[in-house]
């Protein structure tokens, strides 16, 4: 899910589901909080490329994917097409027939704290009375390590930047929903270290994945030597030379709230 208000990431339907799986893989635990069945009607908020709709769609649920990447949109219609996918803007989106309940994973966090509200208020509407909402977004704290390295190898280099990304505390989104017109059910942070995928060129690729906001200013060719300025900064704290991988400092916030 893109937040266009800080300017639009660039996604790579093949990139993101060949090294960056463990997005939707981590979702599936979002999705026991949902407890979907075949008489639901669930919107998949931030859909990706479709396979936690797919999921949610194997219980017998009618499931409608929605999210603002042309490009996930398409490769989900490819690969699901059997299931209904919307392009929309979390903000604005509107629906005819309301759903009994929104689901989103790994997707608040690209909608800026300004157009949260916005966003809430489109979720509600989307839901009938006593429908849930139920999501998991990045946590205060998430990726810190790994956003505090990027923004410094930057400002080293000249070059002004700030986080994309939106992470809350369990009390400030819960206030959130609750000025929205939900009932929180359940609410609760955790640490949730990410292995990520493709070896050692694992940081590389997040970063080349989600970061294009934090590298809007800076030259193609000098992308490579920031990133690589980057990965030195954090190979003492976050890479397993044993293993050659790189573990991600991720920080989930999970949820599920009612439409009052």
């Amino acid at each position: 899910m893109v937040d266009e208000t800080a300017g639009p990431n660039r996604w790579d339907a093949d990139d993101y589901d060949e090294n960056h799986s463990f997005v939707a893989e981590y979702g599936t635990d979002a999705l026991e909080l949902l407890e979907p069945t075949a008489e639901n009607r669930v919107l998949d908020l931030g859909c990706g490329t479709g396979h936690l709709t797919a999921r949610i769609a194997e219980v017998g649920a009618t499931a409608v994917g929605v999210d603002s990447a042309p490009e996930m949109i398409e490769r989900a219609r490819e690969a699901h097409p059997n299931l209904r996918f919307v392009a929309a803007d979390a903000r604005t989106m509107s629906f005819d027939d309301p759903f009994d309940a929104v689901f989103s994973n790994a997707a608040l966090h690209w909608i800026s704290d300004e157009e949260q509200g916005a966003t809430l208020r489109a979720v509600r509407d989307a839901l009938r009375p006593g429908g849930r909402f139920v999501a998991e977004l990045g946590g205060t704290g998430n990726v810190e390590r790994i956003v505090e390295a990027t923004l410094a190898e930057l400002e080293s280099r000249g070059y002004d930047a700030e986080s994309p990304w939106y992470f809350p505390s369990v009390g400030e989104y819960a206030g959130r929903l609750e000025d929205h017109g939900f009932e929180v059910r359940f609410a609760r942070l955790f640490d949730r270290p990410t292995e990520l995928e493709a070896g050692e060129d694992g940081l590389r690729n997040w970063l080349e994945m989600f970061g294009d906001s934090l590298f809007s200013s800076v030259s193609t060719d000098e992308r490579a030597a920031v990133i690589e300025g980057v990965e030195d900064r954090l190979e003492a704290s976050l890479y397993d030379r044993d293993e050659e991988t790189w573990t991600a400092d991720y920080r989930r916030l999970r949820f599920r709230a009612v439409r009052l």
